[in-house]
């Protein structure tokens, strides 16, 4: 091809073009190499990012078992036995040994740390599945479970009560019924009492006693229940105008026969299926 020489005054103008033509190419050629350091100039994809140099990167943590499904707090918590749920009523045998139906020990534990009359007058009542015992002879109160027990007060001959609790005697590991065996057992009074196999026998007497059951102890609601017997009532009501309310220290001879009567009538109206109530308090 030919060269053209410019013409005067033509050759600064042309040489002024070719020299931003060579900047415009010189910048987009930079433009071009930058960008195809990254995601290539022709216009392909863009890689991964990558951390930095030096930036740390968590690695998942590895483990052994099997990976299982989430636990939900409530979850653990559902569980978790019920260790503080309050008592209930036992109204059937947790268990049975030797033919006697016993009750939750874990109520029973909570029942002989006091005195619970309400409770005694349910567990005494008609139909109840509680196995009775009833006293040989006479037989000081005591309490092998550490709780409340009647003090220095005296079972009676032919006593009732109710067996919460059956200790088998154990000689050399075998299971022997009647070789040093004991019982803890509920009064009609509500308190708890150890007795022997020697002190207390299951075979029921033509006469059944019961220890004395003191008004004032009762909850309101079980007293409610038990005057609605016309007997309780009347009972009630000839102690109350005799002993006009005292039932401690000085009273009269006849008070003293009226607040026994009063026991005695109860006895009689829970034994022959009378209403009781329900007891406000359960063992703590």
């Amino acid at each position: 091809m030919p060269l053209t020489i410019p013409r005067a005054g033509v050759e600064h103008d042309a040489m002024r073009v070719s020299s931003v033509g060579r900047l415009v190419f010189t910048r987009a050629t930079c433009a071009c190499v930058a960008l195809a350091l990254t995601v290539g100039c022709g216009g392909g994809k863009p890689e991964p990012a990558t951390p930095e140099a030096g930036a740390e990167t968590a690695a998942p943590a590895e483990s052994d078992e099997p990976a299982g499904p989430a636990k939900d707090s409530s979850d653990e918590q559902a569980s978790k036995p019920a260790e503080d749920a309050p008592l209930t009523m036992p109204t059937k045998c947790a268990k049975t040994i030797d033919g006697v139906c016993l009750p939750n020990q874990k109520f029973v534990e909570k029942l002989c740390n006091s005195a619970y009359p309400n409770i005694a007058l349910v567990m005494h009542a008609k139909g109840s599945p509680w196995t009775r015992g009833y006293l040989r002879g006479k037989t000081k109160a005591w309490n092998a479970s550490g709780g409340a027990s009647s003090g220095d007060e005296v079972l009676e001959f032919d006593e009732e009560v109710v067996v919460v609790r059956y200790r088998k005697a154990s000689t050399k590991g075998i299971q022997v019924s009647g070789a040093g065996s004991s019982y803890d057992a509920l009064r009609w009074d509500g308190s708890c009492v150890t007795l022997s196999d020697g002190e207390m026998t299951l075979k029921r007497p033509p006469r059944q006693r019961a220890s004395k059951i003191t008004w004032k102890w009762l909850d309101g609601t079980m007293r409610e229940a038990l005057r609605e017997s016309p007997e309780v009532d009347a009972a009630y009501k000839a102690r109350r105008k005799e002993c006009k309310g005292v039932s401690m220290g000085e009273v009269s001879l006849k008070c003293v026969k009226l607040d026994q009567k009063l026991s005695d009538v109860i006895v009689k109206h829970v034994r022959n299926g009378g209403k009781v109530g329900v007891p406000e308090q359960m063992p703590e």
